[in-house]
């Protein structure tokens, strides 16, 4: 039997931004955090290089805008970036006195006998300013984080919980636009209870899954994007998808990620003859920003007609490999490739969404009520190409604006009435499950054909011809049988791919991310693609 809960927040979605966002909140408040899986299976746990902030004094705010600004490709808006950075170090601060156990410098003492953290250095960036936990410092921040979210009594944490939809006064024929809740699939139950709240959060994550070979966790699949689109949000660049030069390249060896920081130390991307090839694309080598390091190794791999190309680290002594590098040390070791003598084998995988439902600085949506951080949204921070680093920043920075405005209107907001049930009157349990695994693999195979690294005006009407068709089939299931995981997903990764197809359509020009052999040059005048849904709230 279905349920009804009620909160003063609804988090949705577990990772960095949405603990963070719970843990800042007033202790007074009733909270719940879902997770679609287990707690764990977010991509914040598999982050492994760190968090980039101004936290040496060699380094400064200014410098670290200018990198970001310069990786953006001409479409950061600074006020963003400004904003970011300059709260940076509060931040890290804030996850120092959580307790995460961040690496220390031990051959630089400081004057109060202590010693500073260990900060390293990745692409695009002019200092060294990534705090890090070893090369797992996901793992280290999301347990941390965690830990401290049990400790709390008014924290309500809530597995196998899958979001369907977003309930807003306008969807119940009410006057006025704002969320109030959610409809959400218990996996245990089988069955669809309503939560309603005074603030809902969307912190679901990117929607990397739309892509067949990716670094992220399976449950990646723009889920609060496609759910605030539907409630009458504006989503902004999603044509920027970032693909990371490094996934280890093995057949076992599922969206494993070998961190930048590699790179940052010194290790060289080479041809299987041993020959390196990146000075040939950039000057900063190896320390170039993504796109540039990822349509180098695709451009190589075309040209020569090779599975890969390799990572090679082993030049660095075993022992700083080991200390600096343990996870992607015993990672590939399970496969037989010892890193401090040999070289990895790599491939590029999508990565990251740089846009999102758009925001302001307090993660307000169009939407009252609901708000969107972390990987979800579009800040204006990332611009055409997202710089090594910045992604968790972003996380604390907009969770911890997003909890003051919400402590702001707390005296103004309401708990909303009772809202209806979901009504599954008229549906049936599917026999024909293998239909959606059919479309989930053929909408994954021609996104990654037809809107990869490199793109094409007859790839991407392919595309859209594709999406459209496998949209209304979706529609057609989704309107005749039960809810399950399977389909509310799909559901939302071909609704996010057919929004990505469209803003790509839209730019007539190559910029960061998004590179079409069609229109090679950059336009002078940087703008921001923004599909704005017939359901707009502005």
């Amino acid at each position: 039997m279905s349920q009804h809960y009620q909160h003063d927040v609804l988090v949705i979605g577990s990772g960095a931004a949405g603990l963070t966002l719970a843990l800042t909140l007033p202790g007074h408040l009733r909270i719940a955090v879902l997770s679609k899986g287990n707690l764990s299976n977010g991509s914040t746990y598999w982050a492994q290089g760190g968090v980039a902030a101004v936290l040496d004094d060699t380094d400064t705010v200014e410098s670290h805008v200018a990198d970001t600004l310069n990786a953006g490709g001409g479409l950061c808006r600074e006020d963003a970036v400004r904003f970011t950075v300059e709260h940076s170090r509060e931040a890290i601060q804030w996850l120092i006195d959580q307790g995460v156990p961040f690496t220390r410098d031990d051959q630089t003492a400081r004057e109060d006998g202590g010693f500073e953290f260990h900060l390293t250095r990745e692409g695009g960036h002019s200092h060294r300013r990534i705090i890090h936990a070893a090369d797992a410092t996901g793992a280290a921040i999301f347990n941390t984080l965690l830990e401290q979210t049990r400790a709390r009594r008014n924290i309500e944490l809530l597995e196998q919980r899958v979001a369907v939809d977003l309930i807003t006064e306008r969807k119940l024929g009410l006057a006025g636009q704002r969320c109030l809740g959610a409809y959400v699939l218990n996996r245990d139950s089988g069955e669809v209870d309503t939560f309603s709240a005074r603030f809902v959060i969307l912190a679901t994550g990117g929607a990397a899954k739309v892509y067949l070979y990716t670094s992220n966790p399976d449950g990646a699949c723009g889920d609060g994007i496609a759910m605030a689109w539907r409630a009458g949000c504006r989503v902004g660049n999603l044509e920027f998808n970032q693909f990371h030069p490094t996934c280890l390249y093995h057949p076992q060896a599922k969206s494993f990620l070998v961190t930048e920081a590699l790179r940052g130390e010194g290790a060289l991307l080479k041809l299987p003859n041993g020959e390196r090839f990146m000075p040939r694309f950039d000057e900063r080598a190896e320390l170039a920003p993504r796109d540039i390091v990822a349509r180098a190794i695709d451009h190589e791999m075309k040209r020569l007609g090779i599975d890969c190309v390799f990572l090679d680290i082993s030049h660095q002594p075993a022992d700083f490999i080991k200390a600096h590098f343990p996870t992607v040390y015993e990672r590939c070791l399970e496969f037989g490739i010892d890193i401090t003598q040999q070289p990895i084998p790599v491939v590029p995988a999508a990565h990251y969404t740089c846009g999102g439902v758009v925001v302001d600085q307090n993660g307000h949506t169009d939407v009252p009520g609901l708000y969107a951080i972390g990987e979800t949204s579009f800040t204006g921070l990332h611009g055409a190409n997202r710089m090594a680093s910045n992604s968790l920043l972003e996380c604390f920075v907009y969770a911890r604006s997003a909890a003051a405005d919400i402590v702001a209107q707390l005296d103004q907001i309401e708990l909303p009435t009772a809202l209806p049930d979901w009504d599954a009157s008229q549906v049936t349990d599917s026999d024909e499950d293998v239909i959606i695994a059919h479309n989930w693999d053929e909408l994954r195979r021609f996104m990654w054909d037809y809107v990869g690294i490199v793109r094409t005006n007859k790839r991407l009407q392919r595309a859209e011809h594709r999406v459209r068709l496998l949209l209304d089939e979706i529609d057609e299931f989704y309107s005749n049988y039960r809810v399950s995981r399977d389909l509310i997903e799909l559901r939302n990764l071909a609704q996010v791919a057919e929004l990505m197809i469209r803003s790509a359509m839209q730019r007539h020009e190559s910029r960061g991310l998004h590179f079409t052999l069609d229109y090679p040059q950059q336009l002078a005048e940087a703008r921001d693609t923004i599909l704005q849904p017939p359901t707009y709230c502005g």
